[in-house]
């Protein structure tokens, strides 16, 4: 099996296991991802399966331990087992919300999607005002000014979610990778290839049953929720208001109203990123087989665009990698790949009406 290694947060090798039962080890684009260890109670180093140490596969794939169970059945001491579970390391941008700074109401940036992104994570965790909030093992890559040009406005917001909304919005990836050297925790951004038959910069990469790659598919299309024009400004009176999505008519206009204040340029990228969250979904699952032509992390990985296929159920679309699921067993390494857009839960549906009506008691 892969051999994973647990650590301390500042890198100190505690142990190494290769005889788990099975590990699922879930990867993000845009936000952070998860993991769960299943392993027998009496295997060496499963003393150190403890809250806040991390599971470590590679510099990228990391995770701290959030949850520990310890569980037995009816054989007896031979059946206990432990099952830790736990977030990847980006997940510690979830700790703070976006104060801003002294005598301001809100935190305002203006820059491509990549300063926006650095400009949240120093301010309140690398080189925040108070220093209690500052987390000392976090560094910022350099700045390439990624993702495409942005204003952006945040206030007592959780910083987790601001990342994943900024991120989506200018299709930009964050990472926070480990350097074992420096003892640091690098937080960047990344864009993903286009690999898809439509583009010839790289080679293409397909996603068929044709080039067996692929095995058990889910196929999920929906316009619930879904809001194709929006209406954008403050009310009363006097107010200016733009709209997004004019051009959508009939029967298949959906409207909605964004309560938000500025610029006309501002009230315009406003609207866009409202109308982003509510778009149609359109998303595949598979998991995917390693017999294919490509290879996990060589030909193509998490972000980048493919195409997919299914000939028999007339689906062929061009989709980011916006979740990729590793699954190590005994006798299996499997993939499950999510491809096209993120299905929303009950959750994100509930936050996403509180957003609004949180706007609109704030204006």
């Amino acid at each position: 099996m892969n051999p994973i290694k647990i650590i301390t947060q500042n890198h100190k090798i505690l142990a190494e296991i290769d005889d788990y039962n099975s590990l699922i080890f879930q990867r993000r684009f845009n936000t952070y991802g998860e993991f769960q260890l299943k392993i027998n109670k009496h295997k060496n180093g499963t003393e150190f399966l403890e809250l806040g140490n991390i599971i470590y596969l590679s510099n990228n794939k990391a995770g701290i331990i959030k949850h520990k169970e310890i569980s037995v059945d009816g054989g007896g001491r031979g059946t206990e087992t432990i099952v830790v579970k736990g977030y990847t390391l980006d997940h510690i941008f979830s700790q703070r919300i976006t104060l801003p700074p002294t005598d301001l109401d809100c935190d305002v940036v203006q820059g491509s999607g990549e300063t926006v992104i650095k400009h949240y994570i120093e301010s309140n965790m690398i080189n925040p005002l108070e220093k209690a909030r500052k987390v000392d093992i976090l560094r910022l890559a350099p700045n390439l000014n990624r993702g495409k040009n942005i204003k952006w406005e945040s206030s007592y917001q959780n910083l987790s979610k601001e990342l994943e909304k900024i991120s989506m919005g200018c299709d930009l990836g964050i990472t926070v990778t480990i350097d074992t050297h420096g003892l640091r925790w690098i937080v960047d951004v990344y864009e993903g290839r286009n690999l898809s038959v439509d583009q010839k910069e790289n080679p293409p990469v397909i996603f068929s049953h044709d080039f067996d790659n692929i095995k058990a598919q889910k196929y999920i299309v929906s316009s619930i929720g879904h809001k194709n024009t929006g209406y954008i400004g403050g009310k009363g009176e006097g107010k200016q208001l733009e709209i997004v999505g004019k051009d959508n008519a009939g029967i298949n206009r959906i409207e909605t109203f964004v309560n938000a204040s500025g610029s006309r340029d501002d009230l315009i990228q406003k609207g866009e990123q409202k109308l982003k969250e509510l778009k149609q979904i359109k998303t595949l699952e598979g998991q995917v087989s390693k017999t294919g032509p490509f290879t996990y992390e060589r030909d193509w990985d998490l972000g980048d665009i493919v195409t997919i296929q299914n000939k028999d159920w007339g689906v062929t679309m061009n989709a980011r990698i916006i979740e990729v699921k590793e699954v190590y067993e005994a006798s299996n390494i499997g993939l499950e790949v999510t491809f096209g857009s993120k299905v929303p839960t009950l959750i994100d549906k509930i936050n996403q009406q509180f957003s609004q009506l949180s706007s609109e008691i704030t204006k």
